[in-house]
């Protein structure tokens, strides 16, 4: 973006903000380990994130268009590529996009669990690479020990995850929770709007992953308490944790950015992120006010 004179506004805001979606838009690990601490279906959850996250996506896309029409310096207009030439230059991407429609399909068609996608999504990225002459034997024992170290990480998270969900549960600290919310007299959408204030805080200082770890545990018995569904809450919270990620003082995502262009100030990122904050926060009110939009991808394959 820089090669094209793009403005660090722009485009530090755009990577900083599209970096969010990934935790949103299945396959996502952030889904796993909320399926897991709630009990909720992790198929379930995958097809409740697509259209919130492709809704995300469009209203990116307008907040870029809108930056650029009312500041065109922000976004210099290149030549126009022929129609021919799109097409071609999208010709090598035919692999990625038959994995992707093998994995999240075979989800939403009910034809294999995620466990059993998994498995067949690394078996067609094998096929795939020896295809392409890219896979040699060191290559495949790297792939091999990284998977392992990431299968053994991810697991240890897991477990201490779920510990810690037996540990809230036993020691009554869940039911506490609970005592004391309702004891202030909130209920139905005040709750949920209380809850995802707090989300919100923790995510300016805290990891998503670390947030759901263990808040999570203690506001999901509440939220069935109170008569919501967990598809839902689950992609609200992580919506919510979307946005924390990427808003002052503290957003994760900025300072990780910041890491990666440090001839970039911090005060031009938060400039650049503030129309995609904007456009977040009418996705969140979307998706608060209308559940349906969550929930009806799943209820029409289910």
């Amino acid at each position: 973006m820089k090669k094209y004179n793009y403005s660090d506004e722009l485009a530090s805001g755009t990577i900083a903000a599209g970096g969010t979606l990934g935790i949103l838009i299945p396959p996502s690990i952030i889904m796993v380990v909320y399926g897991i601490l709630t009990q909720t279906n992790i198929g379930d959850l995958f097809i409740a994130g697509v259209i919130p996250g492709l809704l995300g996506l469009a209203l990116y896309m307008i907040a870029i268009r809108f930056v650029a029409a009312r500041n065109p310096s922000h976004a210099p207009q290149g030549e126009k590529t022929p129609w021919p030439e799109k097409l071609k230059a999208l010709s090598g991407i035919w692999p990625f996009v038959l994995l992707f429609g093998l994995i999240i399909g075979g989800l939403y068609a009910k034809l294999f669990t995620p466990t059993e996608a998994a498995g067949m999504g690394a078996g067609l990225a094998i096929l795939i690479a020896t295809f392409h002459g890219r896979l040699t034997w060191k290559v495949l024992r790297t792939v091999i020990i990284d998977t392992a170290y990431t299968s053994v990480s991810l697991y240890t998270v897991l477990f201490g995850a779920l510990m810690l969900s037996k540990l809230l549960t036993l020691s009554g600290l869940a039911a506490g929770v609970l005592a004391l919310v309702q004891s202030t007299g909130l209920e139905g959408y005040p709750l949920i709007f209380a809850i995802m204030l707090v989300f919100m805080v923790l995510g300016c200082v805290m990891d998503s992953m670390a947030i759901i770890l263990i808040f999570v545990p203690l506001f999901a018995p509440i939220v069935v308490a109170q008569g919501f569904d967990l598809v839902w809450f689950g992609i609200i919270v992580i919506v919510v944790t979307e946005i924390a990620l990427v808003t002052p003082p503290v957003g994760m995502n900025v300072f990780v950015l910041k890491a990666v262009l440090p001839d970039v100030p911090v005060v031009r990122i938060f400039k650049g992120l503030v129309p995609f904050i904007a456009v977040d926060v009418v996705r969140l009110a979307l998706l608060v006010a209308f559940p349906a939009i969550t929930l009806w991808l799943g209820s029409t394959v289910g």
